[in-house]
């Protein structure tokens, strides 16, 4: 069954994975790198890959002009403004200027949501983030949304090989902020690319969508899954980290408007992928 083309701009963690549930589920797929380093490390891949920094004009691979679906997954890495604009806003503007998809869905974070409560979110909460960074993804939002586009809000992303917790909790790093009470929100990749899959497949889905597990945990409770796992003891405790890059918060977020377009998560809770992660890791 050929479902259609799709550009996946941005194949790191999240988009190759994305890549691949889409080549199963029938579907063509060009990925987009900003280097040709990148674009080697995928040359073994069953897909095409094109080297392509969405920073800047761009021109389009022969063949790909229309795309059914375009998918802002690319990642600034770990810098800061200007790196978010260069890649977010201008990056999808480009996108936009390049191709003509009947579809596009950028992928964008819930760190845009400042809350720091602790009570539980949705898509109709506001949005007003405090750091610079987060107001740059809303503007990349706008630009997606008034193009007819679909965001999805992903919460805090790990998988094989990668959890930020699990390794800090591996190399003695982590610790209990403030108590550890402050909730986290977080998705499997495997989990995060199945909803890309499903919001590029339903013709119905439109506007924003939390892409978030079904447990919302306190930092305390996940180290606590961890440490009983592994028959070690809980991390100290120690201050709060008020100079997080995407902020101090506190949330809980609802996937509730993303399962009505058909997806749940293999992986409901980190606790779940536990044992998985640290086979890996």
């Amino acid at each position: 069954m050929d479902r259609g083309k799709i550009v996946i701009a941005g194949c790191g963690f999240l988009g190759e994975a994305t890549a691949g549930f889409f080549l199963e589920a029938g579907w063509r797929v060009l990925g987009l790198c900003a280097t040709a380093e990148s674009a080697a490390r995928l040359s073994g891949c069953p897909f095409a890959v094109a080297v392509s920094d969405i920073s800047k004009p761009m021109a389009v691979p022969t063949g790909w002009s229309d795309p059914d679906v375009i998918l802002h997954c690319a990642s600034s890495g770990r810098g800061g403004a200007d790196a978010y604009r260069a890649v977010y806003r201008d990056g999808l503007e480009h996108l936009l200027q390049a191709f003509c998809p009947k579809r596009l869905i950028f992928t964008g974070s819930t760190s845009v949501y400042s809350q720091a409560d602790g009570g539980w979110l949705n898509e109709e909460s506001p949005a007003e983030p405090e750091r610079e960074t987060g107001q740059i993804l809303l503007e990349a939002e706008k630009i997606a949304l008034d193009s007819g586009g679909i965001v999805a809000r992903f919460a805090g992303i790990y998988g094989p090989g990668r959890s930020v917790l699990l390794k800090k909790f591996l190399d003695g790093s982590a610790l209990l902020e403030a108590g550890g009470h402050r909730w986290i929100n977080q998705i499997h990749r495997d989990d995060g690319a199945r909803a890309l899959l499903a919001l590029a497949q339903n013709e119905m889905a439109s506007g924003i969508y939390n892409v978030c597990d079904d447990t919302p945990t306190s930092q305390r409770e996940i180290y606590g899954w961890i440490a009983g796992f592994l028959n070690r003891a809980l991390p100290p405790e120690g201050p709060a980290d008020l100079n997080r890059k995407r902020g101090w918060t506190s949330k809980r977020i609802s996937n509730r408007r993303l399962r009505s377009v058909g997806w749940m998560p293999v992986y409901p809770s980190y606790k779940a992928a536990l044992p998985e992660l640290i086979a890996s890791a």
